[in-house]
């Protein structure tokens, strides 16, 4: 058609298409820094597959959510949940690149780092596919409680293999794992659970028992196993139940109905409850939140992941529009105050990346125990600040990129429905403050892990170096209470953060963090004036 002069296209942002991995020097460096070196041409091939093919596939799979069919036509119940065949692609390629099961496959230095990085560059460009893998990666600490099962499942569950059938797990050549911890009443406080467990081969870890109960919420429930929660004769349990039983049954749980929920459309999270389901015990009777506790940590971690990748995408738009898109006589990254709020934006990214590969390089070294006690309150600081930071840093990218960013084909709006889910999902952040009192006051060579690692920052800057004193102090006087317990956590998030900053990231954004989070409380995103130093913090993080 012929280009009339009423419409022609002028001042517009050209298509987003870039290598997320290549063009993200910080992740580089951080996957250098941390051992995962071996896995970086598997990592730029995905770079680049998730905005050719992942990102454009995760636009079909939120639009064609998935649907719920509780029968067949001749009035069989069948719990089935359909999904578009770009939802299916997404897993297959999610489950073939390792996302759930690299670095229990890989027995080399940095596999946790590199899989960290693979999920970074997944979750950018599709997050709904993320939870069943995340899932499935993280169950494989709570089947190993389990010799007898875990011989069973687990080479099916790290098998490089996606089965979207509805058939019996043993036809299938590898598995996903879902969970259903949450009932109604209780919410965050499993022990209120009232589900039941009885046994029908005989109590003891590997028998077999009969689930009763009602679950509020199961993520994936198409899985072909899910990791629950139930009251046995001793306690809180933990089972592990198939969907479809031994002798080629349909398991008796069934999906009540698929939450609407405001994000994470691509992914199904439903309602279900259990008839006397078939189920095998993990471990010992009331031992279940010890059991599961693993998989608790690792979607946790998990969760700060997602939140990190959600970050670096929104910055990575918001820096690729500002740096073509032109206003009031400039491109909008030349205007001062612009510059202060991109730049923000991108060390706030950058740090939750280097918090968030610190912490896999902590999962790499399993066998270090100051590594394991580091990990461990490291887990709940990084899941209640990094998920809590999400939105508001999401919300500001979309702001950057004004009305074009609040258009549904922009993208940005999926990923603002995404930012608010990791930091409700495995505990929200009282849970996470919670826990973090719990460490402080029980494990104390967690803190002194917790210590010796940020103060490998000393003598770098007075401000951080005081800032390191006072919280120290603070915390070996046990100057803190229940109800101060989200200022703690913020503090020591930062405090890791920067010493994070100061020694793996560059001079300009390790100081330009400091500034204006170590000397004054961060508040809204651009309030730091140092233009200069912007430039180069944007400059760094560009596309």
């Amino acid at each position: 058609m012929p280009a009339y002069d009423t419409h022609q296209v002028l001042n517009q942002t050209p298509a987003f298409n870039t290598n997320l991995y290549t063009t993200d020097k910080a992740l580089r460096s951080a996957v250098a820094s941390f051992g995962a070196d071996w896995a970086t041409t598997q990592l730029d091939t995905y770079g680049q597959f998730a905005t050719d093919v992942l990102m454009h596939e995760s636009v079909r799979a939120n639009i064609n959510k998935p649907q719920l069919q509780t029968h067949d036509r001749y009035g069989n119940r069948i719990n089935q949940v359909d999904f578009d065949p770009a939802y299916h692609q997404l897993m297959t390629q999610a489950i073939e690149a390792g996302l759930p099961s690299l670095p229990w496959r890989e027995n080399r230095a940095g596999a946790h780092t590199a899989r960290a990085a693979l999920v970074y560059l997944h979750n950018q460009a599709e997050c709904g596919t993320t939870c069943p893998t995340t899932m499935t990666f993280a169950a494989i600490p709570a089947l190993h409680h389990q010799p007898d099962i875990a011989e069973r499942w687990v080479p099916k569950v790290t098998a490089p293999h996606y089965d979207g059938r509805n058939i019996p797990w043993y036809d299938k050549p590898g598995l996903t794992i879902g969970m259903a911890m949450t009932e109604k009443q209780g919410g965050s406080d499993v022990r209120a659970n009232i589900s039941s467990a009885k046994p029908v081969t005989g109590n003891g870890g590997g028998k077999l028992y009969h689930l009763t109960g009602h679950k509020w919420f199961c993520s994936a429930p198409m899985s072909d196993g899910f990791l629950v929660l139930a009251q046995a004769e001793k306690g809180l349990s933990c089972f592990l139940m198939p969907r479809w039983t031994e002798d080629g049954q349909l398991n008796r749980f069934y999906i009540q109905r698929l939450k609407d929920k405001l994000g994470n459309w691509s992914n199904a999270s439903s309602e279900i409850e259990f008839r006397d389901a078939e189920a095998w015990l993990l471990g010992e009777e009331g031992r279940g939140v010890n059991t599961i506790i693993e998989m608790v940590a690792m979607t946790r971690y998990d969760c700060m992941i997602g939140s990190s990748s959600l970050m670096r995408q929104a910055v990575s738009q918001a820096i690729h529009h500002c740096n073509h898109r032109e206003a009031f006589g400039s491109k909008l990254n030349q205007h001062a105050l612009m510059q202060n709020v991109l730049a923000d934006m991108a060390v706030e990214s950058e740090a939750a990346m280097w918090q968030t590969m610190r912490l896999s390089q902590a999962f790499d070294n399993a066998s270090d125990e100051a590594e394991q006690l580091y990990a461990r309150i490291a887990t709940p600081v990084g899941k209640f600040w990094i998920c809590k930071r999400a939105p508001a840093l999401v919300y500001e990218c979309m702001e950057c990129i004004g009305g074009n960013g609040y258009v549904e084909e922009s993208g940005m709006p999926r990923l603002f429905r995404e930012s608010p889910l990791n930091s409700i999902w495995e505990g929200c952040g009282n849970i996470q403050s919670l826990d973090i009192l719990r460490v402080l006051a029980k494990s104390p060579n967690a803190v002194d892990a917790l210590f010796n690692e940020i103060n490998q920052a000393r003598g770098v800057d007075s401000a951080l170096d005081g800032f390191m004193d006072a919280l120290i102090d603070d915390i070996k006087k046990a100057n803190y209470s229940e109800g101060s317990a989200r200022q703690l956590a913020s503090r020591l998030a930062r405090t890791i953060q920067a010493s994070l900053m100061v020694r793996y990231a560059q001079p300009d954004a390790a100081t330009y963090f400091i500034a204006s989070r170590i000397f004054t409380e961060h508040g809204i995103y651009g309030q730091h004036d140092d233009t200069s130093r912007a430039k180069l913090v944007i400059d760094f993080a560009s596309v």
